[in-house]
């Protein structure tokens, strides 16, 4: 009789960089990666709609404690506007509706570029129906798709950038066609859908997002992430875990905005008890600051975190720095589990 021998799940603390394909959610998207690394403990930041492709952060472990920081990050998108035709859910998946009210033709780089630069800083604008916010527990494009309407206020958002890539004329079936190809960079809650539309209707037509890639989080960028296909290829090495932990990031990759703090060995151990700290700093910038410590974190930090093991100060958490100009005043935040 063969006896199957279930594989234990694996506890491990780090960042993986996925670079999401199309046809896939989130979730789903995360559910595979966990099985490939056999990981104990899995989470996503920063929810990619099937339809869009790129950059997807995934977490493990410890690392899982700070995806609300990606959430507030600025996010940079690559995107493709079809002009002319309407979509019900503002994209390519929508039913699609032809709208005539100006000559396609007519539309050029410079226009568009004009119009584009009325959406850069602060705007105002209605999440679409096809969404996932939520109206009394139920999703929003579940009432979309009842036919039901549901009043949404607006939001104010910022756009840091938004650069015209090109504008493209070309004509399919006997008819004139233009489609505008943007970069985005943007707060988080932007609906790049919706952004897109809007632009449309400011250059007197209708349009929809035919593309939609995303390629930066803050400092984290689609060119350091991995697909599921080379995935795939480290796990069928002669060592797979091995290839796979190697090409995750450690935990404060996710924070690398927030300054930091070095602590010696027993301010370190007095700070992972919770304790508050009084320190000597007087220049130093108040509010959140990533805290490491003399102490080397434990072994499921190891592979991750490899300046711990070098004499080098090991990731600790999170702190909250308080300062009145004289010195300062360290409080813990968000902590990780570490020996000391």
């Amino acid at each position: 009789m063969v006896v199957a021998i279930k594989r234990q799940k694996r506890s491990l603390s780090g960042v993986l960089l996925f670079d999401k394909s199309k046809g896939f959610s989130s979730n789903q998207s995360l559910q595979i990666v966990k099985r490939l690394y056999f990981a104990e403990k899995t989470g996503h930041t920063g929810t990619l709609d099937p339809l869009a492709s790129g950059l997807l952060p995934l977490m493990f472990g410890e690392a899982t404690k700070f995806a609300a920081d990606l959430i507030e990050a600025s996010k940079t998108y690559r995107t493709t506007v079809r002009l002319g035709f309407s979509s019900t859910t503002g994209d390519a998946e929508g039913e699609l509706t032809q709208v005539t009210t100006r000559a396609l033709e007519s539309i050029s780089e410079e226009e568009v570029k004009r119009v584009c630069a009325q959406f850069v800083g602060e705007i105002q604008q209605t999440p679409p129906m096809f969404s996932a916010l939520k109206k009394d527990g139920k999703p929003l494009y579940e009432y979309a798709r009842e036919g039901i309407e549901i009043d949404r206020p607006t939001r104010t958002l910022l756009i840091h950038r938004l650069d015209v890539i090109k504008v493209e004329h070309n004509a399919k079936d006997g008819n004139p066609d233009c489609s505008i190809e943007l970069e985005v960079n943007c707060s988080k809650g932007t609906y790049v859908r919706t952004l897109g539309e809007d632009i449309a209707k400011a250059l007197g037509t209708a349009g929809y997002l035919t593309e939609l890639r995303r390629t930066a989080i803050g400092d984290l960028k689609v060119e350091r992430a991995y697909t599921l296909e080379a995935l795939k290829v480290l796990g069928e090495s002669e060592t797979p875990f091995d290839a796979l932990d190697a090409v995750l990031f450690p935990v404060d990759a996710l924070l690398g905005s927030l300054g930091e703090v070095k602590l010696n060995n027993e301010f370190a151990r007095r700070f992972s008890h919770g304790q508050r700290l009084p320190l000597d700093l007087v220049d130093a910038k108040p509010g959140r600051v990533r805290v490491y410590g003399e102490a080397p974190a434990q072994d499921v930090n190891k592979d991750l975190n490899s300046k711990a093991f070098k004499g080098e100060p090991s990731f600790m958490g999170t702190g909250i720095l308080e300062t009145d100009g004289k010195g300062a005043l360290l409080r813990p935040d968000r902590l990780i589990q570490v020996n000391l």
